[in-house]
């Protein structure tokens, strides 16, 4: 498993600075084009100008063959809250993965790149909105949620995956695949080191250990808008993210996710 973590704002270490509340990380592949990138980082920036807690905001390229690398650079040059990072492996769980083991706040948020959830909407995730779990997915599904604009095949498909996840690997949880998830600062550090799949169904493999272990998962309705010039190719990438969460399956059928206590119960043990 790679964890290739490569600064590419200059510096060779993470500045000194107090812990921030909120890590925004944000996955990037070929995201240079016109309201995608960019424009997010601008709704972003003029979301923790408006906030009295600190934040930071990690871009990580995944071996993008567009300006995806230049647009963060430029971000991380005008912002010093905001990290850009590369990650060779390819794959989006590689690249949250590297975000996230590099993040240092108390709250860690996995955000895609277009913002098809409002950027405000994370402050649902937050105390004093929310407090009291472990990890808080975004949910499309659940009561007060809104979708605007999706195609209905598209829906269609997503319910059909949501399904076979509730089947074969996370129970309970209505909406799996919305790509916009929090994790205290603690359960991060424990989950994304046991993190196998680079692909899509990274966050199917993290919430499957999750629940193995005992974590809290809540799930927090939001506004999602339908963005076109989606990466996912509807058949190919639909197979494969089954084919991996039968590979989760077969994991916790060996007993590779195992542990006998909770980090933090070791930690009081100790």
């Amino acid at each position: 498993m790679t964890e290739q973590l490569t600064p590419v704002d200059g510096s060779q270490s993470v500045p000194d600075q107090s812990t921030p509340l909120l890590s925004i990380v944000i996955p990037a592949y070929n995201e240079g084009a016109p309201d995608r990138l960019r424009k997010s980082l601008q709704d972003i920036i003029a979301f923790a100008d408006q906030q009295a807690f600190s934040i930071e905001v990690i871009v990580v390229d995944n071996n993008s063959r567009d300006n995806t690398r230049a647009i963060a650079e430029e971000a991380a040059q005008a912002q010093p809250y905001i990290r850009a990072l590369v990650e060779p492996t390819q794959g989006k769980g590689a690249a949250v993965r590297t975000g996230m083991l590099a993040a240092r706040g108390a709250y860690l948020f996995i955000c895609d790149a277009d913002l098809s959830m409002p950027i405000d909407e994370v402050l649902k995730f937050l105390p004093p909105q929310l407090d009291g779990y472990d990890i808080a997915i975004a949910s499309r599904e659940a009561p007060g949620s809104q979708r605007i604009g999706e195609p209905e095949m598209r829906h269609i498909m997503g319910r059909v995956f949501n399904f076979i996840v509730r089947s074969l690997a996370v129970h309970g949880l209505s909406d799996t695949q919305c790509g916009f998830k929090c994790f205290r600062r603690e359960v991060a550090l424990a989950l994304f080191p046991l993190q196998t799949i680079d692909g899509w169904a990274f966050d199917v493999e993290l919430l499957f250990i999750a629940q193995r272990r005992g974590y809290s998962i809540v799930e927090v309705p939001i506004t999602w808008i339908y963005k076109p010039q989606s990466k996912i190719s509807p058949i190919r990438d639909s197979i494969n993210m089954v084919l991996e969460t039968l590979r989760i399956r077969m994991k916790g059928w060996q007993g590779q996710y195992d542990a006998k206590q909770r980090p933090q119960d070791r930690q009081s043990a100790s």
